[in-house]
């Protein structure tokens, strides 16, 4: 999963993101509305998390900004703004949920994650393929009841393939939704994580899942594979 923090504040935002970055979100920050703006349309978030009171581009303004473009991005409005007429306001421009600073990062976590679960795509909070369990709510991953331990990256990794399974996910698609914007794309940081996954998921198992589709990419896949 790939989040975007809008935020001026950099203290705040280094705390905010260094908690999502714990939790397997790749991160990228911006400073500013017009920055934040340009990120958001550069790249297919899975949630954004907006500061309302912004340098060169205000919040309301970014919002509706997006919204013109992304309709199903979820957007968490972090604001200092307590009058019910402001908050009426956030949900009139777009926004799917707020908090109203100063907040505690628990909460924001958990608003975060219950935004993430609305989407379709995103709604089950165990993924299964085959004899392997993903517990989104726990983080853990079990392959045939056997507990596999995995780094932050790792489960990003895991949870991308296991949302999509079946489908061959480019390398491209996998860094754009697993890795932030600090990112070096010309090394082939995927393919040693793939090789790091796969011992870990697919070694000392009757049948792989993880499979390599030539001059493509990569697919999680139960049928077929013995």
């Amino acid at each position: 999963m790939r989040a975007l923090l809008i935020e001026d504040e950099q203290k705040l935002s280094a705390s905010v993101s260094r908690g999502l970055a714990a939790e397997s979100l790749a991160v990228d920050v911006a400073f500013d509305g017009e920055e934040g703006y340009a990120l958001a349309e550069a790249y297919p978030y899975d949630l954004i998390l907006l500061d309302l009171m912004l340098p060169k581009m205000d919040g309301y303004d970014v919002l509706r900004r997006i919204r013109q473009k992304n309709k199903n991005v979820p957007v968490l409005v972090l604001t200092a703004r307590h009058a019910v007429e402001d908050k009426v306001r956030l949900f009139e421009v777009g926004a799917d949920d707020y908090l109203t600073k100063p907040f505690a990062f628990a909460e924001l976590l958990v608003r975060s994650k219950a935004l993430l679960r609305r989407r379709p795509e995103n709604r089950s909070s165990v993924l299964v393929v085959g004899d392997l369990e993903l517990d989104r709510l726990s983080q853990t991953v079990k392959r045939a009841g056997r507990r596999i331990e995995l780094t932050n990256k790792e489960y990003a990794l895991l949870e991308f393939l296991m949302l999509h399974p079946g489908r061959v996910l480019s390398r491209n698609m996998i860094i754009e939704h697993v890795w932030d914007q600090s990112f070096d794309g010309f090394t082939n940081i995927v393919d040693v994580y793939m090789c790091h996954l796969r011992v870990k998921v697919d070694e000392n198992s009757s049948y792989r899942l993880i499979h390599t589709v030539r001059g493509a990419g990569y697919k999680i896949s139960a049928e077929g594979e013995v």
